[in-house]
């Protein structure tokens, strides 16, 4: 059976090339079917600390909600990493630096799972659904554009009234890039 998989997409490294790259290369994933793209939203780099890092440039965000059948792991270690990898995305141990592309995956379906997924640190665990998608725009809003009545699993807010937070803020702006013709899903 096919779930609903929200993956978040950014990039301040050649972020309009790369994006629409990332978007292109998910919907020729074979095990993957794209039924929804959001709008590219600007917003500013985040640090350490949660504010905003004024020494980085502007990330561009969006999201690509997916069906597939593909196990969580599978779609993150095979899928997502190999996108990442071959749009030269390089991870170290700042998880706030600059990067070329950034592939997370805000929901699977319903769950709520946490998983050990080896990284260059030996391992990580990731939980699912991604704590981003409540404390940031750039999570927020572009999952919102996909479905605004989804209902996040652990607060039991749709994704519409957790956007409605970050809507109006001085710092983000809904960029005119389009990452896939709608057409062609």
């Amino acid at each position: 059976m096919k779930l609903p998989v929200f993956i978040t997409l950014g990039s301040n490294i050649e972020p309009e090339k790369n994006l629409i790259a990332a978007a292109h290369l998910l919907a020729d994933e074979a095990d993957l079917d794209v039924v929804g793209v959001s709008r590219v939203y600007r917003t500013p780099a985040i640090g350490l600390d949660g504010e905003t890092n004024p020494d980085q440039a502007d990330y561009l965000n969006a999201a690509v909600l997916i069906e597939t059948e593909l196990p969580i792991l599978i779609l993150k270690r095979d899928i997502l990493r190999r996108i990442e990898a071959r749009l030269e995305r390089v991870r170290t141990q700042d998880k706030y630096a600059p990067r070329t592309i950034d592939l997370d995956i805000a929901f699977y379906g319903h769950d709520v799972l946490g998983l050990i997924i080896e990284d260059f640190e030996g391992g990580k665990e990731m939980l699912f659904p991604d704590p981003d998608v409540t404390r940031y725009a750039h999570s927020a809003l572009p999952l919102a554009d996909l479905d605004p009545t989804f209902v996040h699993p652990l607060t039991g807010e749709r994704l519409g009234k957790i956007a409605e937070r970050f809507r109006g803020a001085s710092d983000i702006t809904v960029e005119p890039l389009k990452l896939i013709d709608p057409d062609d899903l």
